[in-house]
């Protein structure tokens, strides 16, 4: 009996040097963003807290940054490194979906703050995608017929 990893996935066609790149400047604007998020969240997080909206449901504490800041920066971590990028990009994109949940339950504007998640994880799957050809082979995004 043949297991999922005996199973020969699709071929795929490799990768341009320019889609790799452009992979590559896309997952690199996303981890500057997320670290200097993160770090911001654990060298100030008074400051965090005083530009944070008043009413996002949970408590605007410093142990509260502290624990944001670990929870983002783990991930990050995770999805710098290639061998475990998958799991960040997953572990990623968990966090933005509670960021965007949060920014729906207080109606925030939708387009600038609901929203910056969806772009943030568009930007962290897609750099990805470019980057990586195992992923490529899983999600195959390729019209042309053989």
């Amino acid at each position: 009996m043949a297991t999922v990893a005996d199973t020969a996935l699709p071929a795929t066609r490799s990768s341009t040097p320019a889609g790799v790149w452009i992979g590559r400047v896309l997952s690199g604007l996303v981890i500057a963003f997320l670290l200097f998020d993160a770090g911001f969240k654990l060298a100030a997080p008074e400051l965090a807290i005083k530009y944070s909206p008043p009413d996002l449901g949970w408590p605007l504490e410093v142990g509260m940054m502290y624990t944001l800041a670990i929870l983002l920066l783990i991930p990050t971590l995770l999805y710098i490194w290639p061998r475990t990028a998958v799991l960040g990009a997953v572990l990623i994109t968990g966090y933005l979906g509670g960021a965007i949940a949060t920014h729906l339950r207080i109606d925030s504007p939708l387009p600038t703050h609901t929203l910056f998640g969806v772009y943030l994880g568009l930007m962290v799957w897609g750099g990805l995608w470019l980057r990586n050809p195992a992923l490529r082979s899983v999600f195959p995004f390729d019209s042309r017929k053989d």
